[in-house]
């Protein structure tokens, strides 16, 4: 691949800048932390309108956040098909041997050009990806909610592309995302998968990104169950083990089984007249059911609206995310892995070169 690093050069490290969006409002504080930003401008910034219908019925989304980087932006559309399809719009537009995935939601700190020029001049020529560290801020007068603290979570997560750089060859190699992932959720550990998979290494860089918690409703987690569909997707494409390897925590879906067994059990017995068993089976289910709602009431701050909210979703999440998982493996019950193309060998940089003896990647 050309635009290999030199040392004391950063041609190599040229990088484009990709911003998804739905049209929240915060996309605006995202371009203007960005322009704020110190150090070597992106060489392209594509924001990447995702609203249904390309948004051709509503305002065109602002560039002018951007300030001084506005002349070098570009606005396309993707037609709300979901991240992963919005960002392969924005990769197929740039042209910088390296593009950064940026969430709208995110606020990258005042010396982030800076660092993330030291981290990809720092990649070496095995290194197909550099995650940026997160940081969630949560409230420091009080515990934090069930929200909050899932929201937190992305501080430890392994290749979220709410800060992300890829070498582009790579991932024009891997066939970029996989659109069969339709919501935020797993299209970032199924590249990763893929990436490593191709033989490059993902490292995780020095700069760092703050993100929000962002506005949610009650019911927020219930919507959220939609992603036991895209795990069914990753255990099809990637093997039972895959978890484990994208380093992702395997959530409760084993117990929401048993919870949703237990109820299904005992409504079955009641229909038939068994009422000791019925009543068994209930008791299975709500002794399950106290324990999910306990395990997220305990670590938060225990406000009535938030202990009625947890008990009300408790109930609702076992059966949602069973049922979105059987829909997952129906859907996907024939897919198949993205054809994978080795990319070009990458040079090494000079410096490393002299110290190891060492050039391109074999």
């Amino acid at each position: 691949m050309s635009g290999a690093g030199t040392a004391g050069s950063t041609e190599g490290a040229a990088y484009a800048v990709v911003v998804p969006t739905v049209g929240r409002p915060c996309l605006a504080d995202c371009l203007a932390a960005l322009a704020a930003s110190v150090g070597p401008p992106p060489r392209e910034v594509v924001v990447v309108d995702d609203r249904p219908g390309g948004g051709h019925a509503r305002p065109p989304l602002s560039l002018q956040p951007l300030g001084p980087l506005e002349p070098c932006a570009r606005l396309l559309r993707s037609g709300g098909r979901g991240p992963a399809a919005a960002r392969n719009t924005g990769l197929r537009a740039v042209s910088a041997p390296w593009v950064v995935f940026l969430d709208d939601d995110v606020r990258v700190g005042r010396l982030w050009r800076t660092e993330v020029l030291r981290d990809l001049v720092a990649a070496g020529p095995r290194v197909g990806g550099v995650q940026g560290s997160l940081e969630v801020p949560l409230p420091a007068d009080r515990r934090p909610t069930d929200w909050e603290r899932n929201t937190a979570g992305l501080a430890g997560a392994r290749w979220a592309t709410a800060d992300m750089a890829y070498r582009t060859a790579v991932l024009a190699a891997v066939g970029g995302f996989d659109e069969r992932f339709p919501r935020a959720f797993r299209e970032d550990a199924d590249l990763a998968l893929r990436v490593c998979g191709a033989g490059w290494r993902l490292e995780r860089g020095r700069r760092r990104t703050r993100h929000p918690v962002r506005p949610a409703g009650r019911w927020a987690s219930v919507r959220a169950q939609a992603g036991n569909a895209d795990d069914a997707l990753m255990r099809r494409l990637h093997g039972r083990d895959w978890w484990r390897r994208a380093e992702a925590p395997r959530g409760r879906l084993r117990a929401h089984a048993a919870v949703t067994a237990a109820g299904t059990l005992a409504l079955a017995l009641a229909l038939a007249r068994r009422p000791e068993a019925a009543a068994l089976a209930a008791l299975s289910w709500a002794l399950g059911t106290a324990e999910f709602a306990w395990a997220r009431i305990a670590p938060g701050p225990r406000t009535a609206a938030e202990v009625a909210a947890m008990v009300a979703t408790s109930v609702v999440i076992p059966p949602v995310a069973v049922c979105h998982r059987l829909r997952g493996m129906w859907r996907h019950r024939s897919a198949r892995p993205l054809p994978v193309a080795r990319p070009a060998p990458v040079a090494a940089p000079a410096a490393v070169r002299a110290v190891t003896g060492k050039g391109a990647v074999p």
